[in-house]
């Protein structure tokens, strides 16, 4: 078997890479894998060093908006599974165009090039955010979709699309939309890694508003294993929520990182909300759990533990990312 990852010099998609190589998924052990990661700033080729020499890892150079790009390189292949995308929030806010172009058309080139070469499977790993905001209660899959940022509304159409190759050509699509992800080797923009290497560096950290929101945290080997079970047992046609089962207001999030380095309070700055920052988001991932066996193994304390010690260690990593 042959399994394209798009992203997968990214935070999450790497992740999934180095558990192919390694095995970690029994569906598809011994898969060779390609990657296609058009390497801007949050793609790094340094989040593959553990599995670059392996004989079944092949590394490719691509922005997913190119059709003759893709085209070469979904050809052969089995499985597609879907990272690649513009994800910071903040970033959707300042300047949308990259998030439809990337998000929306790079997914139909895509989908497109998956039904040209006649590709089993097409996993398009979407989030949470798609369904807006929630006051109480966890969104099902069938949820309308109310996005409320351009990065939500761009993966929202992602989504949309996805379903209309399945819907329309027969594609073999499954859409995965996970919770908030942490863990090692996620870039320092994204809320975890950038407090805990402000932290680390003596920094204050930002903190929006009345630091109320509420977000859902899952741990990215987590994640990606749910993605890997979507990939070999899910339906086709057919949306699966991942969720982790922590729910944390960001103020409740910023003590536990603020104990995990050892800072004290007086390291916290309240800054400006954030422009249409959603309040809640909350995810019902009783249906993976169901039909495919999901349940989240990384306790949310290990694994936040896990993950400053591993940033306190990797300065070398991070480092050249804050200047």
């Amino acid at each position: 078997m042959r399994v394209l990852v798009t992203g997968g010099a990214g935070f999450i998609g790497s992740h999934f890479v180095r558990t192919l190589i390694a095995d970690g998924y029994p569906a598809f052990t011994g898969a060779d894998v390609v990657v296609l990661d058009a390497f801007t700033y949050a793609g790094r080729i340094e989040n593959l060093d553990t599995v670059r020499d392996s004989p079944r890892l092949r590394v490719e150079r691509g922005d997913i908006r190119d059709p003759h790009r893709v085209a070469e390189v979904v050809s052969g292949v089995d499985l597609i599974a879907h990272f690649a995308a513009e994800t910071h929030v903040d970033r959707s806010i300042t300047g949308a165009a990259d998030f439809v172009t990337t998000n929306v058309v790079g997914t139909q080139v895509l989908l497109q090039a998956a039904l040209d070469a006649g590709v089993g499977r097409f996993v398009h790993v979407s989030t949470d955010e798609v369904y807006g905001s929630i006051d109480s209660g966890s969104w099902p899959e069938t949820h309308p979709l109310e996005p409320n940022s351009p990065y939500s509304a761009a993966k929202a159409g992602s989504d949309l699309l996805a379903r209309s190759y399945h819907r329309t050509h027969g594609l073999d699509v499954v859409v995965t939309r996970c919770s908030n992800n942490y863990g090692p080797h996620q870039f320092p923009e994204k809320v975890v890694p950038l407090f805990v290497t402000n932290l680390l560096d003596g920094k204050k950290v930002p903190l929006y508003g009345d630091g109320g929101n509420v977000r859902d945290w899952l741990h990215v080997d987590d994640h990606c294993r749910g993605v890997a079970l979507a990939a070999a047992k899910g339906r086709s046609g057919e949306v699966y929520n991942i969720g982790g089962g922590i729910e944390l207001s960001n103020r409740e999030l910023t003590t536990r990182l603020l104990a995990a380095v050892g800072a004290g309070e007086d390291m916290v700055e309240r800054v400006p909300d954030r422009k249409g920052h959603d309040r809640r988001y909350s995810v019902d991932w009783s249906k993976i759990r169901d039909e495919l066996g999901y349940v989240p193994r990384r306790g949310f304390g290990e694994g936040l533990a896990e993950t400053v010690t591993w940033y306190r260690e990797h300065r070398d990593w991070w480092e050249p990312l804050t200047v």
